[in-house]
């Protein structure tokens, strides 16, 4: 990408962003490890993830949310437009400590939009706006960077924002999904406290990646206003 070569030489650019780097492929090695490590441990109540989801919708009057397979793996989401829990084969059907700790960290998406938890609000607005920032704000930093335009930078940088505020909305969002789903687990009997340290295991080491790729973002920004001039830097 242009962009990525108009800053690749710029060694103020490894010194913002592997920090970011270093953590998010941490947080890759332990997703995959707690993944594959608790895929292989069943939970006592032998529910599968899709199971498991479905009980925790009842208990929270949620029966019209519809619960589907999903092509990908670790693609599970919550589409709150369309109230429906969508989820990767391996969490749909599988009958283990991961599976079932998923799907009901899933789950927590829409017991969180019925009770109207404003951060999930707040996080669903934002999404169009940083989807469509997000394309052009490359643009726009390609174009002031290649260009040594302060203004298409600073617009630039403006879009790129949009997509930090979307990651640092999403944190507490995601937090607070996992919490509700690890107590509704427990309150509902699908899986017992000597259960509970491992579910938290894997939705800990997912957790950890959104904290990655916010902390990434936020140094991208940090790294765009220095070389905009805004944090200390030359001006382009």
């Amino acid at each position: 990408m242009m962009l990525s070569f108009l800053i690749g030489w710029d060694p103020m650019y490894y010194a913002f962003i592997i920090p970011g780097a270093l953590l998010a492929m941490w947080a890759q090695f332990r997703v995959k490890s707690a993944y594959a490590q608790m895929s292989r441990k069943g939970t006592f109540s032998g529910l599968s993830g899709a199971e498991a989801a479905a009980q925790l919708l009842r208990a929270h009057g949620l029966e019209h949310v519809r619960i589907e397979p999903a092509q990908g793996i670790l693609s599970d989401h919550y589409d709150p437009r369309q109230k429906v829990l969508r989820l990767s084969r391996d969490v749909y059907a599988g009958r283990s400590i991961a599976s079932v700790g998923i799907a009901a960290h899933e789950a927590g998406h829409a017991i969180q939009d019925r009770a109207g938890y404003a951060p999930l609000a707040l996080r669903n607005g934002i999404v169009p706006l940083a989807s469509v920032g997000g394309s052009l704000a490359m643009v726009f930093l390609m174009l002031g960077l290649f260009l040594r335009s302060f203004n298409l930078t600073l617009v630039g940088i403006g879009l790129f924002s949009v997509i930090v505020l979307f990651q640092l909305v999403n944190l507490p969002v995601e937090f607070n999904a996992s919490k509700r789903a690890r107590a509704s687990l427990l309150t509902s009997g699908i899986i017992q406290q000597v259960e509970d340290r491992d579910v938290a295991k894997v939705l800990n080491a997912a957790a950890l990646t959104y904290v990655a790729a916010t902390l990434t973002a936020v140094l991208q920004l940090l790294y765009f206003l220095y070389r905009a001039g805004l944090l200390g830097g030359r001006r382009e």
